[in-house]
This record gives structure tokens, sequence and C-alpha cells, in this order.
């Protein structure tokens, strides 16, 4: 006999024993009793081992066959758990694909995408929230929007593009107070900045070509949410170091002004979507990051 079948004949052996009877595991198995009294027969020819003896009431185990059956259970087991899984993707493929964005690339970014994707994509749908990314939320999710690669090692971090930021303030403000000539002069104004831990300055790092500056500031605020950081900076209440995505709208209409214009603070992390690897070849998978890839660089570009 081929070895080729050996697997398959080893986990029939196991649930035979285990279900206590060529009956029960035909049952089990989907197939002919034959078909199990077949394979086990196989089996024993192969290894030239007997590894049972029958009678009419019950299966004894010989030496041999004790000796094999853990094993083979081990085999058993790894084939349902591999059709346990192939369940469980064909089901999720067949349903909408769960998506999380981060609440302001979400919005900016992600929402005007979503209907474009599914004018291309009519035979995929889509279930998306926006709100926090975390370890619990992120098990609730095939596929997540986030800034930064995910160091959980069981999932695909794919880099869909680095948002670059700017120093921008709305021109009301700096009519009043003025406008910073060299990276220097930023101490004498009001900044609006990302989180900096408790009691610390905020280090602003800027870059003109070949130049370097680095200026150690005491921010008027400072927030991990982008959203209220650009709501601070178009109430005027200072000079803002903000994505550039999220300042396009108030640059066109002059509502907001960069600052020092030829430094460029570096950018942001990149946004990322992650995914489990056993959905690496889902087709609603690829082809939703397959799209965000070659459409939100665009979106983030200056």
């Amino acid at each position: 006999m081929s070895q080729f079948w050996s697997p398959a004949h080893m986990a029939t052996f196991a649930k035979v024993i285990d279900l206590n009877g060529f009956s029960a595991a035909a049952r089990a198995l989907g197939v002919p009793k034959a078909a199990v009294s077949r394979a086990i027969a196989e089996l024993e020819a192969e290894l030239g081992l007997p590894l049972m003896t029958r009678t009419t009431r019950r299966l004894r185990l010989t030496p041999a066959g004790e000796r094999l059956l853990p094993a083979c259970r081990a085999i058993l087991a790894s084939t349902d758990e591999a059709r346990r899984l192939a369940a469980e993707l064909a089901e999720s493929r067949q349903g909408p694909l769960r998506v999380l964005a981060e609440t302001t690339s979400g919005r900016i970014l992600l929402a005007p995408l979503v209907p474009r994707f599914l004018e291309r994509y009519p035979g995929i749908p889509l279930d998306v929230d926006l709100g926090d990314v975390d370890a619990d939320t992120a098990e609730r999710y095939e596929l997540i929007i986030r800034a930064g690669v995910d160091p959980n090692p069981q999932r695909v971090s794919k880099v869909l593009g680095t948002p670059p930021t700017l120093l921008c303030a709305t021109p009301a403000y700096l009519q009043k107070v003025g406008e910073p000539a060299t990276p220097a002069d930023l101490g004498r104004f009001d900044l609006l900045t990302p989180e900096t831990p408790p009691g610390a300055n905020f280090v602003l790092r800027l870059a003109n070509g070949q130049r370097r500056e680095e200026v150690s500031l005491r921010p008027k605020l400072a927030v991990n949410d982008p959203a209220l950081l650009h709501s601070a900076v178009a109430a005027g209440l200072g000079i803002g170091l903000l994505p550039e995505f999220l300042c396009k709208q108030g640059l066109a209409t002059q509502r907001l002004k960069r600052v020092l214009p030829d430094w460029q603070p570096p950018a942001q992390a990149p946004l990322c979507a992650v995914y489990p690897g056993r959905l690496a070849a889902d087709p609603r998978v690829s082809s939703f990051v397959e799209f965000l890839g070659a459409n939100l660089v665009p979106a983030l570009a200056g």
C-alpha cells in the first residue's frame, strides 16, 4: 500500500478505538463500514503488525496497537483541527469583512474609500467600526487599520503609507503674535502637540535638507487625539503639529497656514492594515488591503 494514505488510515484506527466499533467510526466519518475495515486492514498490512483483535462485542488492542494509539490519536486531533479551521475560514469568507479603524484615520482616510471599494467589489460586504484599538477589541475583527505595526507575531502588519506632518496655525493667530523665523523661535509661541510623558518637554526634531534642528518645548496643549489637536489649532489656540491629511482642507481654504514651511517634522507612525496570519489568503482581506494600499498614498500625500 502507498504510504500516501497512512495518515488517513492511522486517524481511522484512532477513531475506531475511541468509538469502540467499526460501525460507529464509519458513521462519524461519513463512510461505509467496509471502507473503515479496509483502512484498518491496509494499515496493518503496511506496518506488518496486527493492531487489534475483534470479537462480537468489543475490540482489544494488541501491544503494538497500544504503542501506536497515542500517535494515531495525535494525527486524528490534527485532522479534526484542520477541518475546524477550514470550516471557520469558509464561513468567514461568506460573511462581511469585519473592519476596525482608529477613529481619526477612519473618518478622514477610510470613509471616502469605502463606497469606492464596494463599487469595485460588490461581492465583498463590509462591516466597519471606528474606535480605539486595543488587545480586547482586536480579537473581534478580521482587519484593523491602525497607526504602527502590531507587536503580535501571529498578526500580519501591512504598511499602507506613512502620514507626513506639518506645523500650522490660523492666520488670525499668526497675525496677532507674529511668525517664527527659525525653529529656535518656537519657544516663544503657544505649541499644541501630541501627548508627552508626564512632566516632560516635547522634543521637536525638524529637517531642512541636510540641516537638522532639535527644539525642546513646553506645550500649551498635549493630547493623544489628532482630531482634538486639529480642533484646537483651528480655534486659533496656537501652532500645532498635525498629520498633513487633517490639514488639507484648511490649507486649501486658507483657514490654516503652514509655519516654518521649509522645515519638515518627522512623519507619523506608519498606517498599517493588521490581520491574523491565518487570513492572509482570504480574498476579502487581500482585496481590501490591496485597494487601500493603492488609494491611501494619494490621500496621505501633501
